[in-house]
C-alpha cells in the first residue's frame, strides 16, 4: 500500500506483510525450524499454509493435538499455542461447519438461565461477554439492545426486572466494565414508539436490556487463523479416521487429506476430542463408551427483510418450550429458535416446514402485520450440543460443560456454549497439560486478541478518512472493519491493484469481489459452499440464497486456488445443488423427509 494512503487508512499493517511466509519455513525439519515459525508465522491461512501446515504435523510428535475445527476446539488450539505448547488442530470440514455456523449469533449470559437457578453459568458468560466485545474481538462482536414485551402490570415487572438487575450486577463481577449499557424499564407507550410493529394487545410495557451478536462462522475462522499466526499447525478438511494406541494410551490418530485422498499419522503426547455432536461417534474410534454422552438438539432460524418488522431493538419472547429470539443482523432479522431433538445427520440438520411454521406462528401472535411463507429469506439449522440426562426435553438438559480423560492420552471436552468456549478451552488444555512432562504456562488467552482486534477502534474513528483516501463510501469501509478490523488494509490493497474487486457480488450487493479471494488466499476457503456460506452469509441473507453471485465467486476462488473452467463448473453445480435441497427440505412435514431430501445434494468432498 502506499505510504500515504496507508498512513490514511491508519489500520495497522499486517503481520502478513513482514513476516516469511510459513510454507518453506514450517516444512523444514527439526526443533529449532519449529519454534522460529512460531515466533514469526504469516497471518495468511491459504493453501500454501495449509501444505506446511500438513508436514508437519506428520514429521514431528505434538503436545497438543486438537481433533475438532468448532468453537472449541479452535479456541483450545490457540489456548494450548499461546502456553508454548507444539499445537495441532484438524478439521474435517470447513471451520465451523458444523454446529458454529448456525447458532443465534448471539454472545450473552443467557438471562433464561437465571429462572432455572444456574447463576454460575450465566455469572461465567457475562464476564466472557465482556470480555470479548473490549478486548478480545471488538471489531466483530457488538452490542445489541433487545425488549422484553411484560403482560402483566406489576408481577411480572417485578419479577423479571429483578432477573435483570441480577444479570447486570453479574455482568461487573469479572474485574471490567460490562461494555454494554444496563436494563432500562419502558412504559407501553415507550415500547410502541419504538417498536411499531408490535401489536397493540401484545404487552402492557416492557424492559430493555444488552447484550451482544457476533457473526459467529467468521469469528470461528478468525480464532482459527490466529492460532496458526502464533505457530499452530492447522488443516481443514482432514478427516481423522481412528487413533493410535499404545496398549491403553492414544498416542495420535490416523489422519486422511480429503483435498489429496492421502492418509497419514499424526503423533500427540496428548489428543484433545472437541467434537461437539460428533462426541460419541470420535468417542466409538477409541473403543471406549466414555464417560458421559453427547445428544444434539436442532434449533432452527428464519431470515427476514429487515423493513418487514418496524422495530429500533431486538426483542425475545417467552414460548411454551423456551424462548424466541427476534435479533438484528444487518439489513435483516434473524427470528429463532426451535429445541427438538435430532437423531439424523448431523451434518446437515434439516429444517422443516413444521419448524418455519411454529417459528411464524410464535413471532406473528406479537407482530400488528404477520410474515408470511413469502417473507423469509433463508433459513438454516443447527444442532447444539447438549450433555444428556434424564429429561426427555432437550430443552431442560444442561448447557454446562465436562471435561475429562475418558482413557489415557485423550481429553475430551463436550456441552457448554457458544459464549464460554474461551473457558471450555482452557479448561480442556489445562486437563491435557496436566498429564504432559513439565511444568506448563496457565492460559493466557484472556489477554490475546484475534488477528484484526488490536486498533480496531482507532481504525473505526477514522473510518470517512481511509473512505476518502481510498475512494471509497464510507459504509463499505464500516463493513469492511466490522469483518476483518485492522486487516482491512489487505483486502484495501487486492482492491487498489485491481479496481474491479471493488464491485459487489451479483445479487449479495452487501459483499465485495475482494472479500471472495481474501477468503481463499488468507482465510482457509477452499470450495464455494465455504464462502458463501461462511466466509460471507450470502447462503441465507440473499433471496436467491447466492445462486446470483456462485458462478463470479467461483471465478474468483479459481484464480486463487488454481481451478481449470471444469473444477469452477463443479463447484457451482455442487452449490446449487445444495441450495436446491435445502428448498424442497423446508417443504418437508417431518424430520425423516426433511433430512433424506437434503442428503440427495452430494458434498463437493466425498467424506467416506
Amino acid at each position: 500500500m502506499a505510504t500515504q494512503k496507508s498512513e490514511a487508512a491508519g489500520t495497522g499493517r499486517s503481520a502478513a506483510k513482514t513476516a516469511p511466509r510459513a510454507g518453506a519455513k514450517a516444512a523444514s525439519t527439526g526443533a529449532k525450524a519449529d519454534a522460529a515459525a512460531s515466533v514469526a508465522r504469516s497471518t495468511k491461512l491459504g493453501p500454501d499454509e495449509r501444505d506446511a501446515a500438513i508436514a508437519r504435523l506428520k514429521e514431528k510428535e505434538l503436545d497438543i493435538l486438537v481433533v475438532g475445527g468448532g468453537i472449541v476446539g479452535t479456541g483450545a488450539a490457540l489456548d494450548a499455542v499461546t502456553r508454548g505448547l507444539s499445537t495441532g488442530l484438524l478439521e474435517a470440514r470447513d471451520w465451523a461447519s458444523g454446529t458454529s455456523s448456525r447458532s443465534s449469533k448471539l454472545v450473552h449470559g443467557g438471562i433464561r438461565y437465571l429462572e432455572q437457578l444456574d447463576f454460575r453459568l450465566v455469572r461465567e458468560a457475562l464476564i466472557e461477554r465482556g470480555l470479548l466485545l473490549q478486548r478480545i474481538a471488538p471489531h466483530l462482536v457488538k452490542p445489541v439492545r433487545f425488549l422484553y414485551p411484560l403482560k402483566q402490570r406489576f408481577f411480572e415487572r417485578v419479577y423479571i426486572g429483578a432477573g435483570m438487575l441480577l444479570y447486570d450486577i453479574f455482568s461487573y463481577t469479572g474485574g471490567r466494565p460490562p461494555g454494554v449499557p444496563h436494563h432500562r424499564h419502558l412504559s407501553k407507550r415507550q415500547v410502541m414508539r419504538a417498536i411499531p410493529s408490535l401489536s397493540n394487545d401484545a404487552l402492557v410495557g416492557g424492559l430493555t436490556y444488552y447484550d451482544a451478536q457476533v457473526d459467529d462462522a467468521r469469528y470461528v475462522a478468525s480464532l482459527a487463523r490466529t492460532a496458526s499466526s502464533y505457530g499452530a499447525h492447522v488443516a481443514s478438511r482432514v478427516k481423522v479416521e481412528g487413533f493410535i494406541k499404545v496398549g491403553e494410551r492414544v498416542v495420535g490418530v490416523k489422519a486422511h487429506d480429503l483435498q489429496t485422498d492421502e492418509h497419514f499419522e499424526i503423533r500427540a503426547k496428548q489428543v484433545v476430542n472437541a467434537t461437539g455432536v460428533w462426541t460419541d461417534d470420535t468417542q466409538r474410534m477409541v473403543g471406549e463408551r466414555g464417560t458421559f454422552k453427547v445428544r444434539a438438539s436442532k434449533g432452527i432460524h428464519l431470515v427476514v427483510p429487515r423493513d418487514r418488522i418496524q422495530s429500533a431493538m431486538g426483542m425475545i419472547f417467552r414460548t411454551e418450550k423456551s424462548v424466541l429470539f427476534v435479533i438484528p443482523w444487518g439489513r435483516h432479522w434473524l427470528i429463532g429458535t426451535t429445541d427438538t431433538d435430532w437423531n439424523l445427520d448431523k451434518a446437515h440438520p434439516a429444517a422443516t416446514a413444521a419448524d418455519i411454521d411454529y417459528v411464524l406462528e410464535h413471532v406473528n401472535a406479537v407482530l400488528a402485520i404477520p410474515l408470511t411463507r413469502e417473507d423469509v429469506e433463508g433459513v438454516f439449522a443447527g444442532l447444539r450440543p447438549l450433555l444428556a440426562g434424564e429429561s426427555d426435553q432437550t430443552s431442560k438438559l444442561s448447557r454446562e460443560h465436562v471435561v475429562a480423560h475418558t482413557v489415557p492420552g485423550l481429553v475430551v471436552v463436550a456441552g457448554g456454549k457458544w459464549t464460554t468456549y474461551r473457558i471450555m478451552a482452557m479448561d480442556a488444555i489445562d486437563a491435557a497439560a496436566d498429564a504432559l512432562d513439565g511444568r506448563v504456562p496457565k492460559s493466557t488467552t484472556q489477554d490475546i486478541a484475534l488477528l484484526g482486534a488490536e486498533g480496531y477502534q482507532a481504525a473505526w474513528n477514522k473510518r470517512a478518512k481511509i473512505a476518502r483516501a481510498f475512494d471509497v463510501h464510507k459504509v463499505r469501509i464500516e463493513h469492511l472493519l466490522n469483518r476483518y478490523g485492522t486487516l482491512t488494509d489487505e483486502l484495501l490493497d487486492l482492491i487498489r491493484s485491481d479496481p474491479s474487486l471493488g464491485e459487489p457480488l451479483p445479487g449479495a450487493d452487501d459483499y465485495l469481489a475482494a472479500e471472495v479471494v481474501y477468503a481463499a488466499s488468507h482465510e482457509g476457503a477452499l470450495h464455494l459452499d465455504d464462502v458463501l456460506a461462511r466466509r460471507t452469509r450470502i447462503s441465507i441473507e440473499a433471496w436467491d440464497r447466492g445462486v446470483s453471485a456462485a458462478p463470479v465467486a467461483a471465478r474468483l476462488m479459481g484464480g486463487v486456488l488454481g481451478w481449470d473452467a471444469a473444477r469452477e463448473a463443479l463447484e457451482v453445480e455442487r452449490y446449487l445443488e445444495r441450495v436446491a435441497a435445502e428448498r424442497e427440505s423446508q417443504l418437508q412435514p417431518d424430520d425423516e423427509s426433511a433430512d433424506r431430501v437434503r442428503l440427495g445434494a452430494p458434498d463437493i468432498v466425498k467424506m467416506d
